[in-house]
Parts: structure tokens; C-alpha cells; sequence
């Protein structure tokens, strides 16, 4: 699976959520060794934190989650 800007991916609860519940991580900025994602609560949500990670964090973030349609 190729990483791409605007992507939605659903965490697995077992490897990054909050209080259980999965959450949703849009990618708003992408460079060769890291990932500029947003943390939702929803994936329809607005609101949300802006947060960086390398690519390879981001990716274990992401591990067993499932990527949405946009």
C-alpha cells in the first residue's frame, strides 16, 4: 500500500487509539521520511490535532487499521 495525501486510515483499538475507540488519521502533508496526519475522533470530524511522526511511526500507527474511501 502506497501512502498518498488525503488518505483516511482507521486505526486498529489494540495499536493507537483513545479511551478504545479506534481513530481516524488523515494524511494533510507527505515527504520522503515523514507524515504531517491529522488525529480525528470520526471520519467525518473537522476538528482534530495536527500532528507529525516519521513515515516508519506512522506506519506502525496504522498497522492492522483499514484505509477508507474518499
Amino acid at each position: 500500500m502506497k501512502l498518498q495525501q488525503g488518505q483516511i486510515w482507521k486505526t486498529s483499538p489494540a495499536v493507537h487509539s483513545h479511551d478504545g475507540k479506534p481513530l481516524y488519521l488523515r494524511i494533510v502533508r507527505l515527504e520522503r521520511l515523514a507524515v504531517g496526519y491529522k488525529e480525528m475522533a470520526s471520519a467525518t470530524a473537522v476538528d482534530g490535532k495536527h500532528k507529525n511522526a516519521t513515515k516508519k511511526e506512522f506506519c506502525r500507527f496504522i498497522k492492522g487499521g483499514e484505509l477508507l474511501d474518499a
